[in-house]
């Protein structure tokens, strides 16, 4: 299986760049571009919403691979929040996707989780896992404290 190069990752890049080249490749549904954002290791994991935990590159391709015969995603993330450290990241955010309905175009908000490691490649993405859709953008509730010290 050929490996395509991520260019912003493998310049250094960051967390962003990985999430940004994502998206972008499933809005284009370029398996090669999908796939060079993900980490080189066993244990990667990718869970859609409502589907099965699939773990190792092979199986996230082949999941992608099928998604994309049927056409792209249209996803688009929002609302991203982040939890950055020097050799991981962690980016919790809503997906704002298009799909196609029984009557026509129509809007889903998926809640998601992107988990990032800086691997000797730069930095990749080791763990997608994605909610079930909703109709309307889920509330954000926070426990922000009242007074800061």
């Amino acid at each position: 299986m050929r490996k395509a190069k991520l260019q912003a990752a493998t310049l250094g890049g960051n967390p962003d760049d990985v999430e940004a080249a994502f998206y972008d490749a499933l809005r284009q549904g370029d398996i090669e571009r999908l796939m060079a954002c993900w980490a080189d290791e066993e244990e990667i994991v990718c869970v859609h919403p409502g589907g099965p935990r699939l773990i190792g590159a092979g199986a996230i391709r082949a999941n992608f691979e099928a998604m994309f015969a049927n056409g792209t995603v249209q996803a688009q993330p929002t609302q991203v929040h982040k939890v950055d450290s020097l050799a991981s990241a962690m980016h919790h955010l809503v997906e704002r996707v298009e799909v196609l309905g029984a009557n026509g175009p129509q809007t889903a908000f998926v809640v998601a989780t992107n988990v990032y490691h800086k691997t000797p490649q730069g930095w990749r993405m080791v763990a997608h896992h994605a909610s079930p859709g909703t109709p309307t953008a889920p509330a954000e509730v926070s426990s922000s404290p009242a007074v800061l010290h």
